[in-house]
């Protein structure tokens, strides 16, 4: 049976035990604001009854129980909560960046608005229009060279600034890429830490949660796959082991010389935790023109630079693993980002690909160029069979077959020197009359003349760039562009607006499962504080007991 003193040892455990859960309360407490932290708990166990239970001897009825001990102290988490999050995260930070990417086009073009590209297209054919009225008047030719030139400017300004935001979008990508290691590191030197607590029977709780923070933050970036597996030694059973890291390239072509999927932070017993060999780093590759080449996965070398070794990998793409342009299918705000900075798809270093650009940003340039072609190409035609009012051989009838723009591309288009310099070498007349404005309208009607009613269309662009319509103008494909853009636009908000509002609900169900509650930390503190006050009440109860016996008893008959 048990000793006198068996009420005590009873009381005692009981405080320490209600004490610990007081500790981990006012633990809780402390960091109710602390970002990333998860509240925990004391998980009470009841002590070896007596007498105890043996192989030998069967477990006796009617057993006294010797008290209550503090195990394990343990995150309040749920790991499907999580995965759920960071699934959502990963959307969240591909249709933010995707939202902001095309809000930063639509600025640029400013469309529809008085200082956009289409607003300067509308004067430009209405002084023609005002031309073909009054031809030989030199200020209605000056009105069509200023709009000209104007015209041609816009042009510039929007592909120069399409070109600024791909080249800012290109650094940006450079920051993400380091940013990503930086948290893979990070993730990889706290799972050696873990390693080397866990095995001893401990649980690093906020180790665990600094974890936990950085495997969100890198979820924003790309779409991962977290696994846990068991720490060597004797770890505690709710001990939550190596973490390994894997990126999500389901439904994705990736070519990593053979089935394993792209492991980020390894966490298997082969690697050592904490080790340079347990991650891989990402290096992105560009061409001359700011394309995403390839996006390689390998472990860092931190004896070169990031362009050292990608170099490197370059002259070994064939051992290494990579992401071709064309499969950046997975989510998060990195993809986002290269897909609208621009990539090649079907690339291959071997010179097999085809390395055609894409990409948001790519496929605007592309479009404006067809359309400057188209325009340069028709205005040009009509142009020359026009007459100016210079008679160079002076057979009375004016000049011909001079171009009026230079240039076949947004950057590259601008009105002829020999137009800036005289504008009376603009082909206004249809027949050589000074007075005849005929073709100053036939060119004023370039902005709305169906393709298939040109004069010439020379289209030189290559075939995977798209191509003005035979039932399409100008005017149709210039809002046709914009259109589209809208959309995309209207549709990355909405998507980033959806993915919010799922993010927010597993947010809510994260925060009442993890987050600190005061109201229910002081319920909890009040409950622990009785509780504690009662062992102590017990404690005093034996004590008084003891004296009984010890101080009272065995004085009857002195």
């Amino acid at each position: 049976m048990l000793g006198s003193f068996g009420g005590l040892e009873v009381a005692k455990r009981a405080l320490h035990a209600q004490q610990t859960a007081l500790y981990t309360t006012g633990h809780n407490i402390a960091n109710a604001n602390t970002a990333g932290y998860t509240r925990q708990r004391v998980n009470f166990n009841a002590t070896t009854p007596f007498p105890p239970a043996s192989r030998n001897r069967p477990q006796i009825p009617g057993q006294i129980g010797t008290g209550v001990e503090a195990g394990s102290i343990e995150r309040i988490r749920d790991s499907f909560i999580d995965k759920q999050y960071r699934q959502e995260n990963a959307k969240v930070g591909y249709y933010t960046s995707k939202a902001d990417i095309m809000s930063k086009m639509e600025t640029i073009l400013n469309e529809p608005s008085e200082a956009g590209l289409s607003h300067t297209m509308d004067q430009f054919w209405q002084a023609l229009q005002d031309l073909s009225v009054n031809p030989e008047d030199s200020g209605a030719r000056s009105v069509v060279k200023e709009r000209a030139i104007a015209l041609a400017e816009s042009f510039q300004y929007v592909h120069s600034s399409l070109q600024d935001v791909r080249a800012n979008l290109k650094n940006e990508i450079g920051v993400g890429e380091t940013d990503v290691n930086s948290i893979i590191d990070q993730i990889n030197q706290l799972n050696g830490q873990i390693a080397k607590i866990e095995p001893h029977g401990y649980v690093p709780n906020d180790l665990y949660d600094q974890r936990d923070s950085l495997i969100d933050e890198l979820s924003e970036y790309v779409d991962i796959n977290v696994s846990y597996r068991e720490s060597t030694g004797q770890p505690s059973p709710i001990a939550e082991g190596i973490v390994t890291i894997t990126l999500n390239t389901e439904n994705t072509s990736v070519e990593n010389n053979g089935s394993d999927p792209i492991t980020l932070v390894n966490g298997s017993v082969d690697i050592i935790a904490g080790s340079d060999e347990a991650v891989n780093h990402v290096f992105v590759d560009f061409d001359n023109q700011n394309n995403v080449q390839a996006m390689f996965f390998a472990q860092p070398d931190r004896d070169l630079t990031s362009e050292e070794q990608i170099e490197a990998l370059v002259a070994n793409y064939d051992q290494e693993v990579f992401i071709y342009g064309e499969n950046y299918e997975v989510q998060g705000k990195l993809n986002a980002i290269v897909d609208g900075a621009g990539y090649l798809q079907d690339f291959n270093y071997d010179g097999t690909g085809t390395n055609v650009p894409a990409g948001e940003y790519n496929e605007m340039l592309d479009e404006l160029d067809v359309m400057v072609e188209h325009f340069v190409n028709e205005f040009n035609a009509v142009h020359k069979n026009g007459y100016s009012l210079v008679d160079s051989d002076g057979d009375g009838l004016g000049d011909q077959g001079i171009d009026f723009f230079v240039g076949s591309t947004a950057d590259t288009i601008d009105v002829a020197e020999a137009i800036k310099n005289d504008t009376d070498l603009i082909a206004a007349s249809s027949d050589g009359a000074s007075g005849d404005g005929e073709n100053a309208i036939s060119l004023a009607d370039v902005y709305t003349k169906r393709v298939e009613q040109y004069i010439t269309s020379n289209n030189t662009a290559p075939d995977f760039v798209p191509t003005l319509d035979e039932k399409a103008s100008i005017k149709s494909y210039f809002e046709s562009i914009i259109g589209e853009m809208g959309v995309k636009a209207e549709e990355s908000i909405r998507m980033q607006g959806n993915s919010e509002i799922l993010r927010k609900q597993v947010v809510e169900t994260r925060q009442s499962i993890s987050t600190v509650s005061l109201d229910e930390e002081m319920t909890n503190l009040i409950q622990f504080q009785h509780a504690y006050n009662a062992a102590a009440r017990n404690m005093t109860v034996v004590d008084e007991m003891l004296d009984r016996i010890i101080n009272n008893m065995g004085l009857v008959g002195r």
